[in-house]
Formats: structure tokens, C-alpha cells, sequence
């Protein structure tokens, strides 16, 4: 096949890899031809550019910045990027032929972008569905239901589930959930595509050169928090977490990443001098894996009014380095489902503040972390290596050519 992906981040080889890097060189290697259009943020870049990427033309598209950026920057970026994304594929790309477009959303805002990609390059198009938007928006406040924004991206949603010719979604509860909500969708065009990745096999460290780098104690069981801390992941309650266990000298709190609520926990460690915490910017991605090795239970947190089931992609980094799990969600994310079938951990629901705690104490002294790290492991081996998504979007190009 060849594929061109609409991609919102495909960060440049030196600053590591993502589940949509992952796919798309694992599209190579199965001998398919993939393009990918990047939305480039502009403190990055100033210029368009056409490079070779990881063995792939990457095609970066100057957008405006949408990360780490506030709300009324990033809404104005968002509609931005259809209109430069376009622009620049017809420039770099308007002559090649391609057999599938691939794209993500959010932003629900690039289906006009998408809908003319089809008709310019007459290709079917592959959704993959990481956020059901705007519901989630108006679980956590930011969007009022009922409003002018929400009916715009209600019907920028629709248009979006319209406009693909498949629609991938990250797990039974989304799937369900989508053609509950939205009974007019083809079941048939629906279909499961889980978050998958590329594994290595050094998961194991014996040595411990980050602990002592960042003074974390070698005794003490370490929970990692790593990845985007924004309104979703619901970050007050991590402050409440680590100021109620800031006496706890078995435990400790690490956190590694950026996002717009990241200073609550700075600000916490500092007004109430938490000394089993520590908060370190983004880092390179072989650190970051380093970090991993060296920590014993990995941290997922959504905020608990959430109404929609979401599925963090960072439970595959702990999965992969065999590391436990302590998810904190909602009550309709199947997350927990998955802890249940892999016995890779523990679930608690966000709204229980005791519940939490006292989850966090009972990991740090219970002896089958390690159990539950190789279940991890051996889950993640059998259901989330990333050549399963490569069949899924052959498979779903076969049905395609079926009906043509």
C-alpha cells in the first residue's frame, strides 16, 4: 500500500518515539510505501520541509504552536492546521498517488482537511480514534454543553465519523460507546485498533545510575507519573496524593513530562517541602526508558468525571519494561478490565480519595510486584506488539477493495 498519514505529532528521530512512530515504521518494514504530513509547531520550525525521516519522507508543515500552549493559542492553532496542512501536501505531495489516508483524531477540526485529501488522491481513509470529542471537553468543564462550541465540533464530529471510511478505536468500551452514541454508524466500519508499539527485549536493569543522579532513595518503592499532565489526567488529585503520603519514607513520587497543569505539582513539592516527590522535565527518550527500568510501580490518573472511555497509551511503557500498574480512572474506562485479564496491577476509581491512598501504600509493601510485572510483560506480548495494527490496516484495505 501507499499510505499517506495525516499525523498532529511525529517527533524527529533524536527526540525518541511514540505509538505513531512506532506504526509507521512497522509499515515499512511490511514493504508498505507510508508519507507522512506532520502539523509542525512554529517554535520548532519557521519553514516547510520535506526530509527522510526513520526511512520515511516526513513532510513538516508549519501550523502554529499546539502544545504545552493555553487554551485560546491552541483553539486558534487547531483551525489553523486543516488550512496549512493542506496547502503545504499540495506544494510537496500534489502528484503522488496514495491507497489509504491515515490519520488520528483529536482535533476533530481536520476532517475537512481528510475529506478533500480523499477526493484529491481518490483513497479510502483509516480513523484512528484517540479521544471522543467534545464530550470529553464537556466532562471536565471546558466546553459547555448546549453552546455554540459544542454544536461547531458536534458537528465537526459527526462530519469526521462520516467522512472515514474505517474508524479504529482503542478498545470494546470505545467502540461500544461511539455506536451507542451515534446509532447511525455503519457497525460494519467500526472496529477495534488498540494503542500498540514496538517492543525491546532490555527491559531488566541491575544498576540504578538515575536514582542516584536525582537522589531517589534505592530502597524505596518508586511510582512514576510520566507523560502529558493536563485537565484529563486530573492532576489536583496527584497533589492531594503526595502531600498525604509526603511522610512516607518507603515511598516515592516521581513525575516526568510537561502539559499545562504541570506547575500544581511543582508548586505542591514546594509549598509543603515534599522530599519523597520529585518533578523532572521532559527528557531523551533512552533516559526516559532508563527511568522506567529503574521504577517499581507505574501511575495512570483520569479525572473521574469523565463519561467516556479513555485509554492512556502510557500503560504500554510500563507494560513493556514489566513494570505493575496502578490505574486511577473513571468509572466507565475498561482499563480495569484490562488490569483484571493481565493481573498486572490494581485499579481504584479517581472520586475515592481514601481509596487511593491507601492502594498506594498497600503496592509499596506488597512482595508480587514482580508477578504482576512479568504479567504485564507477557500481556503486552501477546495483544499490543505493533505488528497487529499493520494487519489490521491491510485487512481493512482488503475489505475495501471487496466492495470497489
Amino acid at each position: 500500500m501507499r499510505i499517506l498519514y495525516i499525523a498532529t505529532s511525529f517527533p524527529e528521530p533524536a527526540k525518541g518515539d511514540t505509538i505513531y512512530t512506532d506504526l509507521a515504521e512497522a509499515l515499512h518494514v511490511a514493504e508498505h510505501e507510508i508519507t507522512v504530513a506532520v502539523s509542525e509547531q512554529t517554535r520548532n520550525r519557521r519553514t516547510a520541509v520535506l526530509c527522510r525521516e526513520r526511512d520515511l519522507d516526513v513532510l513538516r508543515i508549519v501550523t502554529g504552536n499546539y502544545y504545552d500552549v493555553g487554551l485560546i493559542e491552541k483553539g486558534i492553532t487547531t483551525l489553523r492546521i486543516p488550512i496549512a496542512m493542506r496547502r503545504g501536501i499540495i506544494k510537496f505531495l500534489g502528484k503522488h498517488i496514495f491507497d489509504m489516508i491515515l490519520f488520528e483524531s483529536p482535533p476533530v477540526t481536520n476532517v475537512s482537511l481528510v475529506s478533500w485529501a480523499k477526493k484529491q488522491f481518490k483513497c479510502p481513509a483509516y480513523l484512528m480514534l484517540k479521544d471522543i470529542f467534545p464530550q470529553n471537553a464537556v466532562d471536565l468543564g471546558v466546553i459547555k454543553k448546549g453552546g455554540i462550541l459544542y454544536a461547531y465540533f458536534c458537528h465537526k464530529e459527526k462530519k469526521l465519523y462520516r467522512t472515514a471510511d474505517f474508524i479504529g478505536c482503542m478498545s470494546d468500551a470505545n467502540r461500544k460507546y461511539l455506536l451507542d452514541h451515534n446509532c447511525w454508524l455503519n457497525p460494519d466500519k467500526v472496529e477495534l485498533f488498540p494503542n500498540t508499539k514496538k517492543l525491546t527485549n532490555d527491559i531488566v536493569t541491575k544498576e540504578f545510575p538515575l536514582r542516584k543522579k536525582f537522589g531517589i532513595p534505592e530502597t524505596a518503592c518508586v511510582f512514576l507519573f510520566g507523560g502529558n499532565m493536563g485537565r484529563p489526567q486530573c492532576i489536583d488529585l496527584l497533589c492531594e496524593t503526595i502531600t498525604t503520603c509526603k511522610d512516607d519514607g518507603d515511598i516515592f513520587f516521581l513525575f516526568v513530562g510537561r502539559g499545562t497543569d504541570r506547575y500544581k505539582i511543582e508548586n505542591t513539592i514546594a509549598k509543603y517541602n515534599i522530599k519523597n516527590s520529585l518533578l523532572i522535565d521532559a527528557m531523551p527518550r533512552p533516559e526516559f526508558e532508563q527511568i522506567i527500568r529503574e521504577c517499581d510501580v507505574g501511575l495512570i490518573v483520569l479525572d473521574p468525571r469523565f463519561t467516556i472511555p479513555n485509554y492512556p497509551s502510557r500503560i504500554l511503557s510500563y507494560m513493556e519494561y514489566a513494570k505493575p500498574v496502578l490505574a486511577i480512572t473513571d468509572m466507565v474506562s475498561d482499563i480495569s478490565e484490562l488490569i483484571n485479564a493481565a493481573q498486572c496491577g490494581e485499579w481504584v476509581w479517581s472520586g475515592d480519595k481514601e481509596g487511593i491512598i491507601r492502594k498506594v501504600r498497600e503496592m509499596a509493601q506488597i512482595d508480587k510486584r514482580s508477578l504482576m510485572g512479568l504479567n504485564a510483560r507477557n500481556y503486552i506480548e501477546n495483544h499490543f506488539e505493533v505488528k497487529s495494527s499493520v494487519h489490521k490496516l491491510e485487512q481493512a484495505m482488503k475489505r475495501r477493495k471487496q466492495y470497489v
